[in-house]
């Protein structure tokens, strides 16, 4: 089944004046350079298909090039679009607005990259993300039951909708304005999210004020990403202990104690919702590999899942999505909705007097991640962490004045982040809506910019 212009609503005898249909080739190149002998770089920043979202990038690895895995071979440079050609519908595809000399990314990616004169680089990348072909693209790899996955020529041959080029321009312009938006609310709420993460594994795995007391420095200096400049007030640093005792898992300031997750963390806590009725939807593919919110939320009759409110904390328990680092923090439902999603997610719900934040941060915390990986069972490629394997998991019982403290801290943090989300959603609403109808020349440019101005 080849794919034609037709899926973007168009018959080639009905495109607008001026635009063209053909290959998706004819636009741009695909995976055009690969590291070969005479490569320059000894050391490379290497993307995988877990490192990437819809649109979003994670870190790459430093890696020598001696040690890199065989897969890391494709060469990308700036404005390039990747896609990944392995489970398509999971929608790990991104465009590359920074990129240093070094970056390589795995062969499980298409590199597009527009072809001079032809193509409007983002606009490329719009075209080649359309719902259309990522459906497209994801109905043959399904086909594929052992590796489902494409190859770079079922994408350079989808036949697509061509403008000039002066409006491909406008068109990315206007969707990349959106996407850049975007990009800056993610980038504050990952600043944000560092700061409240930091100061959980400062107080409650290093234990810092703790340690700079006992060592006769001041404890101020020990506590980042505080909310007030300098750290904490003295009363306030007077609530942690000035020294330690032991404990089986080492030291751990006096007066704390150990206990089992469960014990002060409530594991999938019963929340009701009927059979049938429609409610806040999460599936795994919208599932945030970084960051504490999804970019997309649908709605959906309930059938089976975890059910979870806002204040849980969902973690994916299942390969490969936990090593992924699946995590969600639920802050995107309105009062008193229940919201649902996959059986494959753990809910956590602190008890008091811990903030609901509090195992959000544990559950990103390399400490919680190496235990539950460690903790799967199950068959090779559909391993999963048993619930009940939590109860093995030694956590801090944090006195209450300090739990009380560290969530007067973090909830301001988490507050703006989730009002960036909010918005980010609503500007993604906007772009989804409009690049089918701009790509397909249903929306003309003169519209578009009518409607974003009295959408500001």
């Amino acid at each position: 089944m080849a794919f034609s212009v037709s899926e973007f609503g168009l018959a080639e005898d009905d495109l607008p004046l001026g635009w063209t249909v053909d290959r998706l080739d004819t636009l741009a190149f695909l995976n055009p350079e690969q590291i070969s002998d005479g490569y320059p770089h000894s050391e490379i920043a290497y993307l995988d298909i877990a490192n990437v979202g819809a649109g979003v990038l994670g870190k790459p690895a430093n890696l020598s090039l001696a040690d890199a895995p065989s897969r890391a071979k494709r060469i990308v440079r700036l404005n390039d679009s990747i896609l990944s050609t392995v489970r398509p519908g999971n929608r790990a595809y991104a465009f590359l607005r920074e990129v240093p000399s070094n970056l390589i990314v795995s062969t499980g990616f298409a590199v597009l990259r527009a072809k001079p004169n032809a193509a409007d680089p983002r606009f490329v990348y719009y075209l080649a993300t359309s719902d259309p072909i990522v459906g497209y693209l994801a109905s043959i790899a399904e086909e594929k039951t052992a590796y489902p996955s494409v190859n770079p020529s079922d994408i350079a041959e989808c036949v697509v909708p061509i403008p000039p080029l002066p409006e491909q321009r406008a068109i990315a312009h206007i969707l990349g304005t959106l996407d850049d938006k975007i990009e800056l609310n993610r980038r504050m709420n990952e600043t944000l999210e560092a700061m409240a993460r930091a100061l959980f594994k400062s107080w409650f795995v290093d234990f810092d004020p703790v340690r700079a007391k006992a060592e006769g420095r001041n404890p101020l200096s020990a506590v980042p990403g505080t909310a007030q400049a300098g750290g904490l007030p003295k009363p306030l640093a007077d609530l942690f202990p000035d020294s330690f005792e032991d404990s089986e898992l080492g030291e751990i300031p006096k007066g704390w104690r150990l206990a089992p997750l469960p014990d002060v963390i409530d594991v999938n806590p019963t929340r009701a919702l009927r059979k049938g009725v429609e409610a806040p939807y999460l599936d795994m593919a919208n599932m945030p590999t970084y960051g504490h919110t999804p970019d997309k939320v649908v709605s959906r009759a309930f059938g089976s899942g975890m059910r979870f409110v806002n204040g849980d904390t969902l973690v994916a328990r299942i390969t490969p999505c936990l090593e992924n680092g699946k995590t969600a923090f639920v802050d995107f439902l309105e009062a008193g909705q229940v919201g649902w999603g996959s059986t494959e997610y753990i809910v956590l719900r602190p008890k008091s007097p811990l903030p609901e934040e509090f195992a959000y941060c544990l559950a990103r915390s390399t400490e919680f991640r190496d235990f539950a990986i460690q903790s799967m069972t199950g068959s090779s490629g559909r391993q999963r962490v048993p619930a009940e394997s939590l109860s093995h998991f030694r956590v801090v019982a944090v006195p209450k004045p300090i739990a009380e403290l560290f969530g007067r801290l973090t909830k301001p943090l988490f507050a703006r982040a989730s009002a960036g989300a909010k918005e980010s959603r609503t500007l993604a609403a906007m772009r989804d809506t409009l690049l089918p109808k701009l790509i397909s020349g249903e929306l003309r440019i003169k519209d578009t910019q009518h409607n974003m101005e009295l959408a500001n």
